[in-house]
């Protein structure tokens, strides 16, 4: 095994602005087709194509630079963060393509390190790892191409919430703030352990058990943060109360807010989204938070509130750890507040 470590500077955080990202994709032609169940004009988890009556194919690739130093530890957070997506439609994971960037002067063992860990996510995922791609660049990068699939009837989009869901969250936020805070000696050990076993551990747990109930909808929470993710879920129908203490987080992140030791992409997200949230706590670091970007971060599902209260308790008899953190209401002039 390498003893070579790897530069720490991006994960999900590395991710292209909201705001930049929306310019970019109104202008790009969309797609028309009837095979063509979801496409990027919903800012969906990823694409699904109908085959036949029983099977739709979930199409997502996922990439991006390192977060971690230990390039096993870096390749496994990838590989769980790119099947993640077919999680969040409610599918399962069929295989996966690695996406590699690495540069030419690096030791190579450092590379068979990284696609050994997202090797293990992908067996694990129940997938078939079934090739991938390689090019030389000045920062590693790493990632998948994931086809998963799913019966046509059973999809599970990020934008079909209903007025009065109770809206469950998988996975403590705050990742983004751990990783960075982390890498500059700024937070110690045991939490930066909290966030990366978060950060590999693979949504399917929580999907195996959601998908037994009537849920509405669904999205895994990346690099836009819970608030960016949560409004996609709301579109421009429905507005959201959430309760903070009730939300999961790493506490070590809410201290590193406290002291200012925040993210890049999080000041992204706040430009972005800060305008659409009421934050009633009336403290900055849990904006902070709540803007945070996560890498392999957990789902946020939309459930009828009559289900909630056993699916919460099925997730954790499944360990998975979950918790109910708001609820979706009517459209109201603010679309997210926070209690």
């Amino acid at each position: 095994m390498s003893e070579e470590q790897l530069f720490i500077c991006g994960g999900c955080n590395a991710k292209i602005g909201p705001g930049d990202l929306s310019k970019i994709l109104k202008d790009i032609p969309k797609t028309s087709s009837d095979k063509l169940l979801v496409g990027f004009d919903t800012a969906d988890d990823a694409a699904v194509l109908k085959i036949n009556d029983d099977t739709a194919i979930i199409q997502t690739l996922d990439f991006f630079p390192t977060m971690v130093a230990d390039p096993y530890l870096y390749g496994k957070i990838a590989a769980a963060n790119a099947l993640s997506d077919v999680y969040a439609m409610g599918g399962e994971v069929l295989s996966a393509m690695n996406i590699v960037c690495f540069p030419e002067e690096k030791n190579i063992e450092i590379l068979g390190e990284i696609l050994k860990g997202g090797a293990e996510k992908v067996k694990e995922a129940g997938g078939v790892l079934v090739g991938g791609h390689s090019i030389h660049d000045s920062t590693p990068k790493y990632g998948l191409s994931v086809t998963g699939t799913i019966h046509p009837d059973k999809i599970l989009q990020n934008n079909n919430c209903k007025e009065d869901d109770v809206l469950i969250l998988t996975k403590p936020i705050g990742v983004g703030i751990i990783t960075t805070a982390y890498s500059v000696g700024e937070v110690d050990e045991a939490s930066f352990i909290e966030a990366t076993d978060a950060m590999q551990t693979l949504n399917k747990y929580a999907s195996e058990v959601f998908t037994k109930y009537p849920v509405n909808s669904c999205t895994d929470v990346t690099g836009f943060g819970l608030i960016g993710h949560l409004l996609e879920m709301l579109d421009d129908n429905y507005s959201a109360e959430l309760i903070f203490e009730d939300i999961p987080y790493i506490n070590a992140a809410y201290d590193c807010a406290k002291e200012f030791l925040i993210t890049a992409g999080g000041q992204r997200n706040r430009n972005q989204f800060e305008q659409f949230v009421d934050n009633k706590t009336n403290d900055f670091a849990v904006e902070e938070l709540i803007f945070d970007p996560q890498t392999s971060g957990g789902l946020l599902i939309s459930v009828p509130q009559a289900i909630a209260n056993d699916l919460l308790t099925e997730l954790k008899e499944n360990n998975v750890t979950a918790s109910i953190i708001g609820k979706v209401t009517a459209a109201k002039p603010t679309k997210i507040t926070i209690n």
